[in-house]
């Protein structure tokens, strides 16, 4: 071994190699979170590159449906062994799918949640992001501690809504809190079902959500509906639809963005604590 070739060893120890995180959440439920989550993890591994999912919502997570994996290990197993995870046991939690997206699971049961703590979810994350060059996590509905933990975390936000008023609204709601937490700039809109029938239409639902540059996801409900009853993304089954198209154009787009700032040192207050003390200004 050469004297550069320690040097290199030396310095990667010291800067730990980080991929990039992206949460996607939503507003409300129904509306192609874990679909979107689910596709777009496997569009990003076909550009051959790591990716892993942590599906964040520990009480009723689909994604092991949605990938049609069973007898898998879940983050329930991890929590069991967190004193000595690290990269080289990680990949015994992890289930691999077909496509070579990484996947770790919620809990099989909805009570087991309650093992999961937010210290266990940050080494998790940690370790996870020091193995793959994207780590997609799928979060729970809204904004509690546990959505909110993982915002704070994640490189890039994906808001996902669709054109029901309802939908929204809450998401108008979701975005006017991430800017309060200042986390709005790290966020971005993704509209699903971009061209279904609705009272509002796609350019008019960006301008209401006073979103820029929103990512557009067509309208495919047979495709979506038999992907996630079968357990096979449609980028894999049905590569060639607009919707595919869609997820891929996103997956490129994530892809080929290098400006993306590094997560900074975790803050000793809560989120949530931020957003009530600005209140009470």
């Amino acid at each position: 071994m050469t004297s550069q070739d320690e040097m290199q060893i030396g310095q990667e120890k010291m800067n730990p190699r980080r991929g990039k995180m992206i949460a996607v959440c939503s507003a409300k439920g129904g509306i192609g979170r874990t679909t979107l989550t689910v596709n777009l993890a496997v569009a990003l591994r076909k550009k051959n590159i790591s990716v892993a999912i942590l599906d964040g919502d520990f009480q009723f997570g689909d994604v092991n449906l949605a990938m049609d994996l069973k007898n898998s290990l879940t983050i329930k197993e991890a929590i069991e062994g967190i004193v000595t995870l690290d990269e080289h046991n990680l990949p015994d939690y992890l289930t691999v799918h077909e496509s070579g997206v990484r996947v770790l699971p919620a809990p099989e049961r909805p009570e087991f949640a309650d093992l999961v703590t937010p210290d266990a979810v940050q080494k998790i994350l940690d370790v996870m992001l020091t193995q793959h060059d994207f780590v997609v996590v799928d979060t729970p509905v809204g904004l509690n501690e546990q959505t909110l933990q993982y915002l704070e975390k994640a490189d890039q936000i994906h808001v996902v809504t669709n054109l029901e008023m309802a939908a929204l609204k809450n998401t108008k709601l979701f975005l006017e809190t991430l800017e309060i937490l200042g986390l709005r700039s790290r966020s971005r809109v993704v509209i699903n079902r971009a061209n279904m029938e609705s009272v509002i239409n796609a350019i008019d639902a960006a301008k209401i959500l006073s979103e820029d540059n929103p990512i557009y996801i067509p309208n495919d409900f047979q495709i979506c509906s038999q992907s996630i009853n079968l357990g096979v993304p449609f980028v894999i089954k049905h590569s060639k639809s607009n919707v595919a198209k869609g997820v891929f154009k996103m997956a490129e787009l994530i892809s080929s963005e290098n400006n993306v700032s590094p997560i900074k040192i975790k803050k000793k207050n809560s989120p949530l604590t931020k957003l009530f003390s600005k209140k009470r200004t």
